[in-house]
């Protein structure tokens, strides 16, 4: 059973994010699902949702993963899917000059040779700031922050597009436009 914020937050963002299917939930091309249906699927795989934990839990997030629609019947995860099922269209948008990603020290040797890949999600998740960029790599081990050159990126026809919750987003970031330390 899961009792705290963190539990279930953790919970809705695994079967929104990544696998509706494991529960039997649909969701739509733009990863909306009702929450009526994931009420019920939750119950039967013995995680007890209601629709007040739910709606706390969204309006309480200080990292904004999840949006309820317009009508409030239904919800999504703002960024972040697996799921090759989910593609929600995001609207390309002006990057600010530079822009930040927060990783792990043992990803460093891959990513000067590679650059940022999404990897299993459809984009390379990036902050507006250091700080945010930080305490994501502290997720991961050791943080090293990167710094993008996000203006310059976008003047060579690489889209950037923003999620609801502020996290910016690009299908990937060549080697040449992270600005490494000296």
């Amino acid at each position: 059973m899961r009792n705290s914020f963190t539990d279930v937050s953790k919970f809705l963002s695994y079967v929104l994010r990544h696998h509706p299917e494991a529960m039997g939930l649909e969701v739509d091309s733009e990863g909306w699902a009702d929450i009526d249906a994931l009420i019920r699927c939750a119950a039967q795989g013995n995680h007890p949702l209601d629709r007040q934990l739910i709606l706390s839990i969204v309006g309480t997030s200080d990292k904004k993963r999840f949006a309820l629609s317009a009508d409030g019947k239904r919800i999504r995860a703002v960024q972040g899917h697996s799921s090759q099922h989910v593609d929600i269209r995001f609207v390309e948008k002006m990057p600010p000059e530079f822009l930040f990603h927060g990783t792990a020290t043992r990803f460093v040797d891959a990513i000067r040779q590679q650059g940022l890949r999404a990897g299993s999600r459809q984009y390379v998740h990036l902050s507006a700031d250091e700080t945010t960029a930080t305490a994501v790599g502290k997720r991961h081990g050791k943080p090293v922050v990167l710094k993008i050159d996000a203006r310059l990126m976008h003047s060579q026809g690489i889209a950037f597009y923003q999620a609801d919750n502020g996290v910016w987003l690009t299908k990937t970031v060549p080697v040449s436009f992270i600005l490494w330390e000296a």
